[in-house]
């Protein structure tokens, strides 16, 4: 399941340097507008502590952890709906992620230079938010224009979608998001076929100054950024890109001490990946023993054929059950015998909705 979330902002915000320490990819670092022109794309590690205690007790030959993707678009500025700066390239590289990591400039330094000329995190985020809500409208306008002819004509597909478009219509026109209206699950399923750039949902990072970081709530720019995310009921982080990077380059020992002495429990990075598997409603199961003990991610709300599907299109096709034991039981218990001797392990069929931490054998046949 390959899941990805572009980080975008205005240029010079910090977008680059969280993606550094993101995937320690090493992307191009300028302070100038557009020093990031392809976006870089990179695969990080969902930290789970989990997996090391599952291979504690059910030694396998390696752990695999699940991943996520993160892109690094270019900076976007006013008037890139209509093609200014890198325009509307940028804005197709959005559509192709599933979530938006929209990072914010939320500290001073006058050796960096700010495309707007001073720090703003509402201003920027509304210069963002509306190339994208007319970006969308033009999107809107045009399929109206397709679609009224053949709802006229009775079709109910263009009469139901032609509705859907009508509502969206005066919502962007005012600069506000798609994912701002409430639509019932019929409406929902036509606006996932337009995709929209204001319909994704959103994570907004408040690149914060080191001095802040084991207290984001004392900071006046990340107190702007929250209520505009809440506002929205989006997600607001507060994280220092700069020492985020790093962060990442120190191992495992030095990382645990500084994050010590700064007085914070886990990085920014991982309480970044964990916003957003939560904003596209993503959970974890787990196989174990053998070759591997590996983490996979899946949709809550799944049921057991479709998670085995995760795995391979075989295992689903040719479900039988699932052998399933919960983290929770195997970490209290501490190993399979007396998991069983319990009643812990239990036989799921067709129907069994799989939760997060669930550790899973599929038994199939094809």
């Amino acid at each position: 399941m390959s899941l990805t979330a572009g980080i975008v902002g205005l240029p010079n915000v910090g977008k680059s340097t969280l993606f550094n320490a993101i995937t320690k990819a090493g992307a191009e670092m300028a302070n100038y507008p557009f020093a990031t022109i392809e976006p870089n794309v990179g695969m990080v590690e969902v930290p789970d502590s989990r997996l090391a205690r599952i291979q504690e007790l059910i030694p396998a030959k390696k752990i695999v952890h699940t991943t996520f993707e993160f892109t690094d678009i270019a900076g976007l500025v006013k008037g890139a709906s209509k093609g200014e700066g890198l325009g509307n390239k940028f804005l197709e590289n959005i559509r192709q992620t599933d979530a938006i990591v929209h990072v914010v400039r939320a500290f001073d330094d006058d050796n960096i230079t700010s495309v707007t000329g001073k720090v703003d995190p509402e201003e920027d985020i509304n210069t963002i938010n509306l190339e994208l809500a007319i970006a969308d409208l033009y999107a809107v306008n045009r399929r109206i224009g397709k679609v009224q002819k053949v709802a006229q004509q009775g079709d109910k597909e263009a009469k139901a979608e032609l509705a859907v478009l009508n509502k969206l219509k005066p919502v962007l026109e005012e600069g506000k998001a798609a994912r701002s209206i409430d639509f019932n699950e019929d409406e929902q399923k036509i606006v996932k076929g337009l995709f929209l750039l204001t319909s994704k949902p959103v994570i907004y990072v408040a690149n914060i100054a080191e001095s802040s970081m084991a207290d984001p709530e004392s900071d006046k720019y990340y107190q702007i950024v929250k209520k505009h995310a809440e506002s929205e009921n989006a997600e607001a982080l507060g994280i220092s890109a700069a020492t985020e990077e790093e962060i990442a380059s120190m191992d495992e020992d030095e990382r645990k001490e500084f994050l010590e002495m700064e007085g914070v429990e886990e990085s920014g990075l991982d309480r970044l990946i964990k916003a957003a598997y939560h904003i596209l409603g993503l959970r974890t199961f787990f196989t174990a023993g053998g070759p591997e003990t590996r983490a996979w991610t899946f949709h809550e709300g799944m049921k057991a054929p479709q998670v085995a599907g995760v795995i391979h299109s075989d295992f689903e096709r040719g479900f039988i059950r699932a052998e399933v034991v919960s983290f929770d039981d195997l970490n209290e218990l501490e190993t399979m015998q007396k998991v069983k001797e319990a009643g812990k392990l239990r036989l799921e069929g067709k129907d069994y909705v799989v939760q997060d931490g669930d550790i899973i054998e599929f038994r199939f046949n094809v």
